[in-house]
C-alpha cells in the first residue's frame, strides 16, 4: 500500500512539472471580437509548443472589440470599440493583470467605426476610422491609461466601386525605420502619408501626400519586408497583393500579384496580410475562397511567387498572426466561430494544420 502511495505521488509531481514545462513554452494571445452574437469581449486563449490552443477565457467586457494592440511593456492594452455615436467610435485602455484585463480609460476615436488601431515605442497611438475617412491620435499618458483625443487627419476623395464613394480609412501604421506614418484608405483607393508635428500634437501630410493603387484595387492592410526597403499592400477589393517601394525620397507602386487561384469567380475579398521574420515568405487570407495564400518572397527584387495555399477551416478568415517565434500561424475565422492553427515549414513556407478551438466571432489575434 505504502508502494502504490509513494508511486502515486510522483507520478503527480511528475505530471506537475511536466505542466510547468508546457506553460514556459505556451504562448497566451489575446482575441478580439464582435459582439453581435455569442462574444462579450476580448478573450484569452493559449499555443502550446505542439501548436495545440486552449481557450483560457473571458478578460474583458467591451463593445465590438474588433482590434487590439499592446505598448512595448506589455503593461497595457488598447482595445477600440468599433460603433458609431454621435459620429464617433471608441478605444479603450485596460490593464493587464494576469489572466484580466482591468479597465482604465475611454476615449474618443475621431471617427465612425474605428476598426483598426497602433502604438509605437513612444507610447504615440494611431487609430483608423473606416465610416469617419479619417485618422486619430492619441497618447498614453502616466497613468497607463489614455489621453483625450489629440488630433484627427481627414482623407478626402473617393474610388470608383459602390465601396468606394467616400474615404474608409481602414488601417494606419509606424514606419518602421523612419519618422512617418502610413495610412491605408479603402475608399480613396490610396496610401496617405503623414508625420507627427510633436509641438502640435498634430498629424501633418507630407509632399508626397497621397498614392494610388489600382483601379478598384481597394487597399485594406499592409506589411513591411524586414529590410524596410519594401512595403506590401493587401488589396481588398480586387484580392491582390502589391509591391510598393522608395524610389527617390517617393514611394512607387511596382508589381501586383493575384491572391487567388487561376479561374476562381465566386465572391471572396482580401482581409490581412503578415511576413515572416525572415522576410522570405508572404502571407495573406482570402474571406469567401476561405484560404491563406502563401507566396515566396524574392531576396532581391521583392517579387512574390506562388507558393500554394492552404484551407482555413473555418469561413471568413479575417485576422491572422504569426506566433512570436513565427513557428505557427493562428487564424480568426468570423463566421467559423473558431480559431485554428497551423505549423509554418520554415523551410518552405507552407502550412499543416495542428489544432481547432471555438471561439465567438473572432476577428482579430494579438500575441
Amino acid at each position: 500500500m505504502k508502494k502504490i502511495i509513494l508511486f502515486s505521488i510522483l507520478t503527480i509531481i511528475m505530471s506537475c512539472k511536466e505542466l510547468d514545462v508546457k506553460d514556459e513554452k505556451s504562448l497566451e494571445f489575446y482575441v478580439g471580437t464582435y459582439t453581435n452574437g455569442a462574444s462579450e469581449g476580448i478573450y484569452k486563449y493559449q499555443l502550446d509548443a505542439n501548436g495545440m490552443l486552449f481557450k483560457i477565457g473571458l478578460v474583458a467586457k467591451t463593445n465590438n472589440p474588433s482590434f487590439l494592440a499592446k505598448t512595448k511593456d506589455n503593461k497595457t492594452l488598447l482595445a477600440v470599440n468599433e460603433t458609431d455615436e454621435n459620429g464617433t467610435g471608441f478605444v479603450k485602455s485596460f490593464k493587464i493583470d494576469n489572466d484580466t484585463l482591468l479597465f482604465r480609460s475611454k476615449s474618443k476615436s475621431g471617427g465612425a467605426h474605428p476598426c483598426f488601431l497602433t502604438i509605437n515605442e513612444k507610447n504615440q497611438v494611431l487609430v483608423a476610422n473606416y465610416t469617419g475617412g479619417n485618422v486619430g491620435y492619441l497618447e498614453i499618458d502616466n497613468q497607463n491609461g489614455l489621453t483625450n483625443l489629440l488630433s484627427v487627419q481627414q482623407h478626402t476623395g473617393k474610388g470608383t466601386t459602390d465601396r468606394q464613394k467616400s474615404p474608409h480609412a481602414h488601417s494606419t501604421w509606424f514606419h518602421p525605420a523612419k519618422q512617418e506614418i502610413i495610412s491605408v484608405d479603402l475608399g480613396t483607393n490610396e496610401l496617405w502619408f503623414s508625420t507627427i508635428n510633436n509641438k502640435k500634437n498634430e498629424l501633418e501630410f507630407k509632399n508626397q501626400k497621397t498614392l494610388k493603387m489600382d483601379v478598384g484595387a481597394g487597399p485594406r492592410h499592409l506589411t513591411f519586408h524586414p529590410n524596410h526597403k519594401w512595403i506590401y499592400i493587401l488589396n481588398e477589393l480586387n484580392n491582390t497583393v502589391s509591391l510598393v517601394e522608395e524610389v527617390d525620397n517617393s514611394y512607387v507602386l511596382k508589381t501586383t500579384i493575384s491572391m487567388l487561384p487561376k479561374g476562381y469567380d465566386k465572391y471572396t475579398k482580401g482581409a490581412d496580410i503578415h511576413i515572416s521574420n525572415d522576410g522570405r515568405f508572404l502571407y495573406a487570407s482570402n474571406r469567401g475562397h476561405n484560404s491563406i495564400v502563401i507566396y515566396k518572397v524574392d531576396s532581391k527584387s521583392g517579387n512574390l511567387s506562388l507558393v500554394g495555399f492552404e484551407n482555413t477551416r473555418g469561413q471568413n478568415p479575417r485576422n491572422f498572426s504569426l506566433s512570436p517565434d513565427n513557428k505557427f500561424i493562428v487564424v480568426a475565422n468570423q463566421d467559423g466561430n473558431n480559431l485554428v492553427s497551423f505549423k509554418r515549414n520554415q523551410k518552405t513556407g507552407k502550412l499543416t494544420f495542428m489544432s481547432e478551438v471555438s471561439a465567438p466571432n473572432p476577428v482579430c489575434i494579438l500575441f
